[in-house]
């Protein structure tokens, strides 16, 4: 006999558990409020920071960044911890020397740790500027593994230091070491052991970026030789493609679909590669050449829709201009003033940009004009440092201070699902609906699926999808799927993210 139960909703935590957010790329689906100009972002909590330049990762209800204490040349970079819902400091751990190249210029007032620390289940991980590598308690900071990079492998770091943040790509943490002839490294989560070291590329200031081109999963590196993708489960080099160097390349690699495109400031410019198939081989193929006058000093942009949104230009602060790109040509479409160097994400299919002066800004993705759907002061110091999102909580920090900021939708109402049998038919067919009755919208739609589980006493996470193809009819969701063979009892879940 087939029983079938109905439940409600369970949902997901979005996380942003390292450098640029989940996928590291920037980019983050989770829906957020958007009338700013008539309901503007509203101030959590507000915290003072000592120096650093890195940016925020969020996860299990903590905000971890890296900061500095004492000189720019006898100080010491620490990672802390702090409440996400109340700004409370939890811990702080030692990672490293603070000296910095420079130490009496414009920056040095604000200067500190570049790299961001990243996070898995209860394990942060943190790349010190002189390639320290320290794994933390996520609850209380205490070290669980450490390794210095410089004197395992030898090699070191070059002018600034170390800026790029480890990357977590299932479970390896992924980074160059600049040890050569294998400056490539990737090591297992659980206990810092070497999964592989390989390829003789320098390193840059660049954070390396996942991606799947192709139907191949790749890490793409930005290196002084120029663009290196690797096989993250071996290192096996998959294509490269030139870029000069020259200074300092802090911008990491942007992609959509086979295109990735890169760019670096002191005179050298961007360009755009399309990444070619043929068989297992792949190949990258400049679209356009480098174009020198539109450099980016240190802030990823984000491409969307064939097009590039980003803050370019070099020692502009507070003056670079936004602009957008073509993907596939390399040409301007506009370009607006006065963002100087801060940072860009996507963010449900728009730009969020921090200006340097601590201004976000809401920007339609519109390669015809730029268009301005709101903007507030969040923080005061230089911004060089990428927010994060989480749980509709917007956290952005400067080199002064940290702040977040509620830009929450109101919660959806709760779903009712409704399970029929058609044992003539064989089918089970299922509804979901809002529980007060009123229309699903349409915007909700992605973010729901069915789930099942033979044991019901399972958590709903551990639940599998029910493989049901749900379609919006008058309101309410429908769908259907032949009786399950062999079961006795079989139990549906509706989830929505």
């Amino acid at each position: 006999m087939l029983g079938v139960i109905a439940a409600g909703f369970f949902g997901v935590r979005a996380d942003w558990p390292m450098y640029r957010g989940p996928s590291g790329n920037g980019v983050s689906t989770e829906r957020i409020r958007t009338d700013w100009n008539a309901n503007p972002p509203q101030l959590l909590w507000r915290t003072q920071l000592t120096n650093g330049l890195s940016s925020l990762s969020v996860s299990g209800g903590r905000v971890f960044t890296q900061v500095r204490t004492g000189s720019t040349t006898a100080g010491a970079e620490y990672c802390v911890a702090l409440d996400a819902r109340t700004g409370e400091f939890l811990w702080t751990a030692p990672v490293g020397q603070a000296k910095y190249d420079y130490p009496n210029n414009a920056i040095a007032v604000r200067d500190g740790p570049r790299s961001t620390p990243a996070v898995a289940g209860d394990r942060v991980y943190v790349l010190g500027s002189y390639l320290n590598l320290v794994c933390l308690n996520a609850t209380n900071g205490q070290t669980i593994w450490a390794k210095d990079l410089r004197s395992q492998f030898g090699g070191g770091v070059i002018a600034w230091q170390n800026a790029a943040s480890p990357l977590i790509e299932g479970d390896l943490l992924l980074l160059n070491c600049n040890a050569s002839p294998s400056r490539l490294l990737a090591l297992r989560l659980s206990d810092g052991s070497v999964a592989w070291r390989k390829l003789d590329y320098a390193m840059t200031h660049a954070t390396p970026v996942p991606a799947t081109i192709h139907g191949v999963r790749q890490v793409i590196f930005m290196t002084q030789f120029g663009l290196v993708s690797v096989n993250p489960l071996t290192g096996e080099e998959l294509w490269r493609s030139a870029f000069p160097y020259s200074t300092s390349t802090a911008a990491s690699p942007a992609v959509e679909d086979d295109i990735v495109y890169c760019a670096a400031a002191y005179s050298v410019g961007s360009v755009a590669v399309q990444v070619t198939q043929s068989g297992s081989t792949l190949a990258a193929n400049a679209l356009w050449a480098r174009r020198p006058s539109r450099m980016i000093h240190w802030s990823t942009p984000v491409v969307t829709g064939g097009y590039v949104y980003g803050l370019y230009g070099q020692d502009q602060e507070g003056t670079a201009p936004m602009r957008c790109l073509d993907l596939r040509t390399g040409q301007d479409r506009w370009s607006q003033p006065d963002f100087g160097m801060g940072a860009t994400l996507l963010v449900a299919g728009k730009i969020l940009a921090l200006t340097d002066y601590g201004d976000v800004v809401w920007v339609e993705p519109d390669p015809n004009q730029y268009r301005e759907l709101g903007r507030f002061t969040a923080v005061t110091g230089n911004c060089w440092n990428s927010p994060a999102l989480s749980d509709g909580t917007l956290y952005i920090r400067s080199a002064a201070e940290l702040a977040a900021f509620d830009v929450s939708l109101p919660p959806p109402p709760p779903l009712r699902l409704a399970a029929t049998l058609d044992r003539v038919a064989g089918k089970v067919i299922f509804e979901v609906a809002n529980a007060d009755g009123e229309p699903i919208a349409d915007s909700r739609v992605a973010g729901i699926s069915l789930r099942n589980s033979n044991n019901v006493s399972a958590p709903l996470n551990d639940w599998a999808p029910a493989g049901v193809a749900l379609t919006l009819q008058s309101g309410k969701l429908r769908g259907e799927l032949e009786l399950p063979a062999g079961e006795s009892a079989v139990f549906f879940a509706v989830k929505e993210n």
